[in-house]
């Protein structure tokens, strides 16, 4: 088996597999992941969700990773921009997602790592990100060496909708 390509996909590239790009959503949120989503997770919100983050990577705020292997996109990430002219150093990652099927196999380390190379190229040297408390993805950004600064108690709903759940605050500084 080959091993994942993992890189940025250009604006062309990334809206042409805007259908790979929900299937990822989809497995996510219907796998529990609390991605600002809850179930049921349709195709029509996946796909509207990815036409905005496609719009806005169209007009250079955000870039769009994929983990590919086979012409399949098993994993994405976002590097979001701030757009505050004082925050000009600075960026959000977004959107962490890998298929169930293609988990525990280092595509969740990979995808940070080339979002993180891709914010020093582009001069950012403190990136955030949140996720769920206690997860699998918590943990993954802890051995990345991301600092937790904070938890904030039921901050997000679970992605089945039944409660909510804490939220770690996390940051590099590159």
């Amino acid at each position: 088996m080959r091993p994942y390509l993992v890189r940025a996909l250009t604006p062309h590239e990334a809206a042409a597999r805007c259908e790979a790009l929900a299937d990822i959503l989809i497995d996510a949120v219907e796998g529990g992941a609390s991605v600002n989503f809850v179930q049921p997770m349709t195709r029509a919100k996946a796909e509207a969700w990815w036409q905005g983050a496609l719009a806005s990577q169209a007009r250079g705020e955000r870039a769009i990773f994929a983990a590919e292997r086979d012409s399949r996109i098993d994993g994405t990430v976002q590097l979001i921009l701030a757009a505050q002219e004082n925050q000009s150093f600075r960026a959000d990652i977004g959107k962490m997602l890998v298929h169930r099927r293609a988990r525990r196999q280092g595509l969740g380390a990979a995808l940070l790592s080339a979002a993180e190379a891709e914010a020093r190229q582009r001069g950012r040297t403190l990136l955030t990100l949140d996720t769920i408390s206690g997860s699998a993805a918590e943990r993954l950004y802890l051995r990345c060496g991301w600092q937790r600064f904070g938890v904030v108690p039921g901050y997000a709903t679970r992605a089945d909708g039944q409660r909510r759940e804490d939220c770690s605050f996390f940051y590099k500084a590159l």
